[in-house]
């Protein structure tokens, strides 16, 4: 089970990353692009996904990722419930949605210095 703590580090350690918080609600932004976002409870976590792949996201794992809402369908973005997540997984579709906002040369550096071991 994941908890906001979990990945709330993320937002101040990735490059050009930082936290803000409006109307009450913790969000990551990397220039004015948020890329990560939690509800007032912190219970939902919604997050930069690829439009193309999110219906087969949701379909796959209903109980845990939820469609955008109405409003939101036009953006890149997937909302999971933190509670469905273990940590390591939070934290790597926080990873995952900075990098969709991120250029790639920015990514690149953060992989040679984190690079991904045997899976």
């Amino acid at each position: 089970m994941a908890v906001i703590d979990d990945v709330r580090p993320l937002g101040a350690e990735l490059e050009r990353s930082y936290p803000v918080y409006v109307r009450g609600r913790l969000k990551f932004r990397v220039g004015q692009i948020v890329y990560v976002a939690f509800s007032l409870d912190e219970r939902v976590m919604g997050f930069a996904f690829p439009r193309e792949e999110r219906e087969a996201l949701v379909r796959g794992e209903p109980g845990k990722f939820q469609l955008p809402t109405a409003s939101d369908m036009r953006f890149n973005w997937v909302s999971a419930d933190l509670a469905a997540l273990d940590p390591t997984e939070a934290r790597e579709l926080v990873v995952d949605a900075w990098r969709m906002v991120v250029p790639r040369k920015v990514s690149v550096a953060h992989d040679l210095v984190h690079p991904i071991g045997p899976g």
